[in-house]
């Protein structure tokens, strides 16, 4: 991967596309700490930052949702966003603490209702939720934990019509909030409907950068395959 550089701002959605192999998921894997780049600088509000994890990276505020989201399907959408995180609470004088699974409900159905989130209930286990409810759970596990950035792997992949809509309307539920927003997509419609501007990957190289608005789905496509414009 070579030549690519771009911003990232509060309050923004910015899309990423290209096509199978144009070095999406390396790009993204570099800002959420999984790989170490060999070269080239990463900046976290004007300071040069190393990420060498992806802890590292989620310490910062950046939070990445990937395809398989990585919830635990035998656990409810409370103990997921509170996933290795759990809140406890003394007993016995301070000898022992115990999970604080009051608490943990409490905050869990807070952060749902405030992002808008449909569960039937925050103790239902993830694995009988929809699609578009795990994903709704994923990213108010992030926004719980304060993301700043929040990288977005192909969310609405494998989901019906209402569930793709939830999930773009929380896209831009966490624009409204501030959160900065990079959106990867193969569906060209999706991105059209939430991103501000859109960073086209071809090849390991940065093709091109334009604002949605002022550029079509056919040159999209051309910049993507190198065809130009």
């Amino acid at each position: 991967m070579e030549k690519v550089s771009f911003d990232s701002w509060p309050g923004e959605v910015m899309g990423l596309v290209g096509d199978n192999g144009a070095g999406k998921s390396t790009l993204i894997k570099m800002i959420s700490g999984v790989y170490v780049p060999e070269e080239g600088d990463i900046y976290w509000k004007g300071e040069r930052i190393n990420l060498t994890s992806p802890r590292n990276a989620r310490e910062l505020g950046i939070e990445t949702i990937y395809q398989d989201l990585s919830l635990a399907d035998n656990l409810e959408a409370t103990a997921n966003i509170f996933l290795g995180k759990e809140l406890v609470k003394p007993i016995l004088g301070g000898l022992l603490v115990i999970l604080d699974k009051k608490t943990m409900f409490q905050k869990s159905k807070q952060i749902l209702d405030q992002l808008e989130i449909e569960v039937d209930s925050v103790l239902t286990p993830v694995r009988d939720l929809s699609g578009g409810q795990r994903q709704s759970v994923a990213i108010a596990r992030a926004i719980y934990w304060d993301a700043q950035l929040m990288i977005m792997d192909e969310p609405t992949a494998a989901l019906g019509v209402k569930e793709r809509n939830k999930v773009l309307d929380l896209v831009k539920a966490l624009k409204n909030r501030g959160v900065s927003v990079i959106f990867i997509s193969h569906n060209l419609l999706d991105i059209f409907a939430v991103t501000d501007r859109v960073v086209i990957m071809r090849r390991g190289i940065k093709a091109g950068e334009k604002i949605t608005g002022k550029i079509t789905e056919d040159e999209i496509i051309k910049m993507m395959i190198g065809s130009g414009l």
